[in-house]
């Protein structure tokens, strides 16, 4: 259980539209406030699910092909 609390987010204050949000004890970083639940607030914990979108990151990097093939076109 120790080990589970280490690794709570919570929110430590609100500076504009940034939550600052401390990670594991002891690291922090910056969120879009708008990001959060209107209610969030001070001290609440953070659950986070972490998903790749597999089909837009393919659609981006084949964008992205296109591009380079038009700027490295050889003439």
């Amino acid at each position: 259980m120790g080990d589970q609390l280490d690794r709570l987010c919570i929110i430590d204050r609100f500076e504009g539209d940034w939550a600052v949000v401390e990670f594991e004890g002891r690291t922090t970083f910056n969120f879009p406030r708008k990001l959060l639940p209107e209610y969030a607030r001070e001290g609440d914990v953070l659950k986070f699910q972490v998903m790749i979108d597999r089909h837009e990151t393919e659609k981006r990097r084949a964008e992205i092909d296109v591009l380079v093939k038009k700027l490295f076109v050889e003439e």
